[in-house]
């Protein structure tokens, strides 16, 4: 696997707190629809002080069928969804990151599903492609994202004035190589649509598993209640902390999940328990 991209060196010292919020949304067949939605959320984390903000996997849509998606597929750079993410992060000078948007690839009938990162300036400065694409047949209910969606190949983590933040989609969480091969972070943004079948039994446990053995803050951000094209996503959006500990959390329906993540803490963490410097393999 590649070394991650976007990871420029900053010599600059971290600033010692940063507020975060997860925007937990019930996306809908409806861009424009979940557009105003993830406006409204965006609006209301603000006012609590937020500096940093999420929005879940397929943020902008849920579509009846898997096709949907690619039927609104932007090229890179220019759309009304990437229109909407860089106002957003300009008009209220925050850091957004776009969980998931259908980008276009060379396949007529599939997508690279992508989260895009946004600084205060509304300026486009990290963009991660999914690279792990779910499967999963019980009984009735069956996905395969292969079928319309390209897997990404790069591993990315950003420098922010807070620190190095991860990038990651829903279905990579299985996955803890990818995280190793980000190297050090402070923070990992997880925007997800994990099913309710896949979710009750596993969501929780690995986000804090990936907290724990990377010493750093999670950002969970999940769709989260039923969809108009009859799927059930868990949910369940959550803040943890570097020891796995939850600091808040949003179980249905669309809210907020916000908290303040601390340097001091991280440092805190890793000094009584130096286990990222006692790494072997």
């Amino acid at each position: 696997m590649n070394p991650p991209a976007n990871d420029l060196p900053d010599l600059s010292p971290p600033v010692a707190t940063l507020r975060v919020a997860a925007l937990q949304m019930v996306s809908t067949p409806r861009v424009d629809d979940n557009l105003r939605s993830a406006a409204d959320l965006i609006g209301e984390a603000v006012a609590q002080g937020a500096e940093l903000l999420a929005l879940p996997e397929y943020f902008a849509i849920m579509g009846m069928g898997d096709r949907d998606k690619v039927k609104v597929r932007e090229f890179d750079g220019q759309g009304p969804i990437q229109d909407f993410l860089a106002a957003s992060a300009r008009e209220h000078g925050i850091w957004l990151i776009g969980g998931s948007l259908p980008l276009w690839t060379d396949h007529p009938e599939k997508v690279l599903n992508s989260s895009l990162v946004f600084n205060p300036q509304g300026e486009r400065v990290a963009r991660y492609d999914k690279i792990h694409l779910f499967g999963f047949r019980q009984g009735t209910e069956s996905y395969d994202e292969s079928a319309t969606i390209e897997a990404g190949r790069q591993p990315v983590a950003l420098r922010t004035p807070f620190g190095r933040i991860g990038l990651s989609i829903c279905y990579d969480l299985r996955f803890p190589e990818l995280y190793r091969a980000l190297g050090v972070t402070d923070l990992l943004v997880i925007p997800a649509a994990f099913t309710e079948t896949t979710g009750r039994a596993h969501w929780e446990i690995l986000l804090r598993a990936r907290a724990i053995e990377n010493q750093c803050y999670v950002l969970a951000v999940a769709q989260g209640g039923r969809h108009e094209n009859g799927r059930e996503t868990h949910g369940n959006s959550m803040l943890i902390d570097p020891w796995g500990e939850l600091l808040d959390r949003k179980m249905k329906g669309p809210g907020i999940v916000i908290g303040d993540i601390a340097q001091a803490r991280l440092a805190e963490v890793r000094a009584s328990l130096p286990a990222l410097r006692h790494r072997v393999l």
